[in-house]
């Protein structure tokens, strides 16, 4: 089979951006303060935050999860998708990068539309079910700690409603999956996701080669 993916040369992808997205001046500005990080690379391409917002709000969403919130960027991008009167509710262990996350969704407006809770996800997930809150949102984004991937699958797909979306970032981990002498537990915990999902026939699901490769699958 003969590829059909264009090769994104820098050039080409300075384009996407110049016609493709509209990163505002809030967007752009946490960007640039958390390029200044040591873990600056955890953060969302702008092509996948206009992909959130424009995801979200084809949904009609008004309740989303999500799981890994570093400095904000992914949350203000699903805040801004939501529907009147929607909620986020955020899930990050780290109060020094959700400090800067809460600085920029006053920035953003969107402040009010956020909750979040510092606990290990599973933790907050698991509570969530236990409120009695199973079937009762309409997107996650999960982008954490890739060993916990199919932990959190299982608990996203028991809160989403039927026909509610969840996605799954960094799953080409920088071309990794195909390298077979990288046996980090990242890496093989990635591996083992993605070929459990290309499995479940709970869900419809596409692998989209956007930033480091994401999984949008549709609750059956």
């Amino acid at each position: 089979m003969s590829a059909k993916t264009l090769n994104l040369t820098e050039p080409l992808r300075a384009y996407l951006l110049d016609v493709g997205v509209r990163e505002d001046a809030v967007l752009a500005s946490l960007r640039e303060r958390t390029a200044a990080l040591p873990e600056a690379r955890m953060q969302i391409c702008a092509e996948q935050g206009a992909l959130l917002t424009l995801l979200t709000r084809l949904l009609g969403a008004r309740r989303a999860l999500e799981v890994g919130t570093f400095t904000g960027y992914s949350s203000i991008c699903i805040a801004r998708g939501l529907a009147d009167g929607g909620r986020l509710t955020c899930c990050d262990v780290s109060d020094t990068w959700t400090s800067m996350a809460r600085e920029a969704w006053s920035e953003a407006g969107v402040a009010d539309r956020v909750e979040l809770r510092l606990a290990p996800a599973v933790e907050t997930l698991d509570a969530l079910l236990a409120d009695g809150h199973e079937g009762t949102f309409d997107l996650a984004f999960v982008d954490a700690d890739k060993e916990s991937y199919l932990a959190y699958h299982e608990r996203a797909l028991r809160l989403l409603r039927p026909g509610g979306v969840a996605l799954y970032d960094n799953v080409l981990w920088g071309g990794s999956v195909l390298d077979d002498e990288d046996q980090r537990p990242s890496t093989v915990a990635i591996r083992a996701f993605n070929r459990a999902l290309a499995g479940d026939e709970r869900v419809d699901l596409v692998l989209v080669p956007i930033g480091d490769g994401l999984t949008v699958a549709r609750r059956r």
